[in-house]
C-alpha cells in the first residue's frame, strides 16, 4: 500500500461519516440554504427585479419567482456575456459551461466561484464513500482516466468558457494529476475518434484501475481495446476495479460493458450536469443516488404530468414521495433560479432522499395521448433482453403515425450485438412490459388504435455513425432515447441493415 492509498482511507471515512450524519438533517440543509441564497442574491439584477427584499418564506419564492427553462433566463445570460456584474449571482461567474440544448442551441451556464466547490467535491466524495465502505484504497495508486470534453476553454465576456467536463479538468487535484490520463494535449483533441485512437496508445499498456466517463463513449473505447489487443479489458488491466459513470441510465450499456470487462467490477454512478452536481451513488452496494442536499443547491419537484402548466405544483424536499416522477427543478449560488434543467427523477427513498433520473421532460411520446417515458422503454426493453440472454448496444423510439394505411405504431431502432432468434417473439415481450408499465399505451393497444410496436434494425456501429453525422460523437453527447416527432427516425434510414 502506498502512501497515497494509506492516506485516502481515514479521510474517506470522515467524509463518509459527515455525509452520513447530512442524511438526517436533509430539510433542514434545505430550508437553510434556501434562506442564505436569497439573502446573497438580493443585491443582484436578477433578485431586484423579482423582490427578493420582500422574500420571507417559500410561498413568497414561488408567487415572485416562476419555473422557467433556458430561453427565459437568457436575458440574463446575456448580459453577463456582455461583461455586467451582479446579474445573477454576485460578481461575475468564473467559468461558463458550454452545453448544447435541443430547443436553445449552444447554451451558457454560469459556475461561480461559491457554486464550483458542488462540482469538484461531489465526485471526490463519492470516491471517498467507496472507499470507506469497500475497503478499496488500492486503485489510487493506478492511472485513472475520465472520458471527457476538451479542457480548452475560450473566453465570452471576458469569462473562461468551455465544456463542464474541461471545466473539471483544470480543477482536478494535485495528488491525483501523476494518475490521470489521457495527456492534457489528448484531452484538447476535438475529433472523437481521432482522440479515441490516441488515448488508446496512451492507455493501453499503462496500469489503468478506475476508468469514468459516458456509457456509450466507454462502450467505445472497449471495443477498441479489445480490437487493438485481442483481449477483454479485465485481461489487458488486471487492477481495473472501479468504473464511474454517469449521464445515461446505466442499465442497458451494464451487459455489454461487463462482457466487455470479462468480469464484474464495483460501480458508481454519479448525476452531474452544467447547471449543479445533484447526486451520486453514496453506496455502491444500493441503488439510487443520494441527493446533494447541502451543496449550494436549492431543489424543487413538479409532479412530471404537471411540468407544461401554466401554474404547476412544486413542492419542496419534504413533501416528495416515493415512488412518484418529479420535474427538477434548481436554484444556486451559481444563479439559476426555479430553473428547470429538463430531467425527471423519481425517489426510491426518503430516509436517506435517494432517486434515480427517469427520464427528459422533452424526451417522451405522446403522439396517441399515452406519454411514455424513458423509463418506462427501458424497463420494457431490458427486461425482454435479459430473458432473451441480448446484449443491447443502443436504441431510440419514435411514433409512426399512418395516415390513410393502416394503423399507427411505435418505432423500435435497436442495434443488437446479438439478434434474438425468434424476433416476433421478441417484440411481444418488449410491448407486453411496455403495456403493463403504462395504462394509456396498453388502452390504446387493448382499444385496437395502436398496432403493436415494430422494431427496425440499426446496423453494426449505425448509432455511432448518426452520431458523428450530426457532430455529436463523443465527450458528454447522448442519443434520446425518445422522440415524439420523426427527426431522429427519418435520419436513421440510412443506418438500419
Amino acid at each position: 500500500m502506498n502512501l497515497k492509498s494509506l492516506l485516502a482511507r481515514p479521510f474517506a471515512n470522515y467524509i463518509n461519516n459527515k455525509i452520513s450524519k447530512g442524511m438526517e438533517t436533509a430539510v433542514a440543509d434545505q430550508q437553510r440554504i434556501f434562506k442564505n441564497l436569497i439573502k446573497s442574491a438580493k443585491v443582484t439584477t436578477f433578485g431586484k427585479d423579482h423582490g427578493f427584499d420582500t422574500i420571507q418564506s417559500y410561498d413568497d419564492f414561488k408567487k415572485l419567482v416562476p419555473i422557467r427553462d433556458y430561453e427565459q433566463i437568457k436575458p440574463y445570460i446575456e448580459k453577463i456575456k456582455e461583461g455586467k456584474q451582479n446579474v445573477l449571482w454576485k460578481g461575475k461567474p468564473i467559468y461558463l459551461a458550454k452545453t448544447s440544448g435541443t430547443t436553445s442551441g449552444v447554451k451558457y451556464i454560469p459556475i461561480t466561484k461559491d457554486s464550483i466547490p458542488n462540482h469538484i467535491n461531489s465526485a471526490r466524495d463519492a470516491l471517498l464513500c467507496y472507499i470507506a465502505q469497500s475497503g478499496n484504497s488500492e486503485f489510487t495508486k493506478g492511472k485513472l482516466i475520465f472520458l471527457s470534453g476538451s479542457p480548452e476553454l475560450d473566453r465570452v465576456g471576458g469569462i473562461p468558457t468551455g465544456r463542464l467536463s474541461g471545466i473539471v479538468n483544470h480543477h482536478v487535484p494535485k495528488y491525483l494529476r501523476s494518475n490521470q490520463l489521457p495527456s492534457y494535449e489528448t484531452n484538447c483533441i476535438e475529433d472523437w475518434e481521432t482522440k479515441l485512437d490516441a488515448i488508446i496508445g496512451e492507455t493501453i499498456d499503462q496500469n489503468m484501475t478506475l476508468i469514468s466517463g459516458i456509457p456509450p463513449w466507454m462502450q467505445m473505447y472497449f471495443d477498441r481495446l479489445i480490437e487493438k489487443s485481442g483481449k477483454k479489458v479485465g485481461e489487458l488491466f488486471p487492477q481495473f476495479s472501479v468504473m464511474v459513470q454517469g449521464g445515461v441510465n446505466f442499465e442497458p450499456y451494464k451487459s455489454k460493458l461487463y462482457e466487455s470487462i470479462g468480469r464484474k467490477i464495483d460501480c458508481i454512478e454519479l448525476y452531474p450536469a452544467s447547471e449543479g452536481f445533484f447526486a451520486f451513488q453514496d453506496n455502491y452496494k444500493e441503488q439510487g443516488l443520494l441527493l446533494n442536499t447541502d451543496s449550494g443547491i436549492f431543489f424543487e419537484f413538479v409532479p412530471a404530468g404537471e411540468i407544461f402548466k401554466e401554474n404547476p405544483t412544486r413542492l419542496t424536499l419534504a413533501d416528495v414521495k416515493e415512488g412518484e416522477n418529479y420535474a427538477l427543478i434548481v436554484s444556486s449560488n451559481a444563479g439559476m433560479w426555479a430553473y428547470n434543467i429538463g430531467d425527471t427523477v423519481k425517489f426510491i427513498s426518503t430516509k436517506p432522499y435517494r432517486l434515480l433520473v427517469t427520464g427528459r421532460t422533452k424526451h417522451y411520446i405522446s403522439a396517441f395521448g399515452e406519454h411514455v417515458i424513458a423509463e418506462e422503454v427501458e424497463h420494457a426493453l431490458m427486461r425482454a433482453a435479459n430473458e432473451e440472454a441480448l446484449n443491447i448496444i443502443e436504441f431510440t423510439v419514435a411514433p409512426m403515425v399512418e395516415q390513410g394505411k393502416g394503423k399507427s405504431y411505435h418505432e423500435w431502432f435497436i442495434e443488437f450485438e446479438n439478434t434474438p432468434q425468434d424476433m416476433h417473439a421478441f417484440i411481444e415481450k418488449v410491448d407486453n412490459n411496455l403495456r403493463a408499465k403504462n395504462v394509456y399505451y396498453d388502452d390504446l393497444i387493448t382499444g385496437n388504435i395502436l398496432e403493436k410496436l415494430k422494431v427496425t434494425i440499426v446496423r453494426k456501429n449505425g448509432f455511432i455513425d448518426y452520431m458523428k453525422s450530426i457532430g455529436k460523437l463523443g465527450g458528454q453527447n447522448k442519443l434520446p432515447r425518445l422522440s415524439n416527432d420523426r427527426k431522429i427516425a427519418d435520419a436513421l434510414q440510412e443506418y438500419i441493415e
